[in-house]
């Protein structure tokens, strides 16, 4: 039997984890895997996806190795006893191009909210931690990803104030070239 879906959560706890706990974040990362890969099958002709098992054990190793410095953050959000959602940040340097985005720009390398808790601002409140912890760090900017079709995704980071600023393109190396 599954649990009635909460309205809008007004108390959210968070937790940061460290290395040795990244273990609680497999069955959200497995349901923000299969968002993926259902959502996006026509990215198949130039990548190919990989199973649940073989994506955690990828995506378990980078987190233990991003969590290796210091100021990486693996943040849990938890409402009465469940886990609602998790971010991964980590911080880089700045490349110092043609805009100053200060000395150090904070990545979300992964944004994961269980599907039971979507709409009910769970999102908003772990973003709204996450640059609670990045302002006290003196940290200014935050790139956040996006599947390129991902419009509800992306019309939420507009409503928190981000706007569209690189745009990633893939294909194969072995790929077909320009056709004039």
């Amino acid at each position: 039997m599954t649990k009635p879906r909460p309205g809008s959560v007004d108390v959210l706890g968070f937790r940061y984890l460290g290395a040795h706990e990244v273990e609680e974040l497999a069955d959200l990362w497995g349901a923000l895997h299969q968002q993926h890969t259902m959502t996006n099958p026509h990215l198949e002709d130039i990548i190919s996806s990989v199973g649940l098992d073989e994506s955690w054990r990828r995506r378990r190793a980078q987190y233990k190795a991003w969590l290796a410095d210091p100021e990486t953050m693996a943040i849990l959000a938890e409402h009465d006893g469940d886990l609602a959602g998790y971010a991964m940040v980590t911080i880089r340097e700045s490349s110092q191009g043609s805009w100053d985005r200060g000395e150090r720009i904070a990545v979300v390398q992964t944004f994961a909210i269980d599907p039971e808790y979507t709409g009910t601002g769970v999102g908003s409140k772990l973003l709204e931690e996450i640059r609670r912890q990045l302002a006290s760090m003196g940290v200014r900017d935050i790139e956040f990803s996006a599947l390129a079709t991902a419009s509800e995704d992306i019309d939420f980071l507009e409503q928190e104030g981000f706007r569209p600023f690189v745009t990633t393109m893939v294909c194969r190396v072995d790929g077909f070239g320009a056709h004039d």
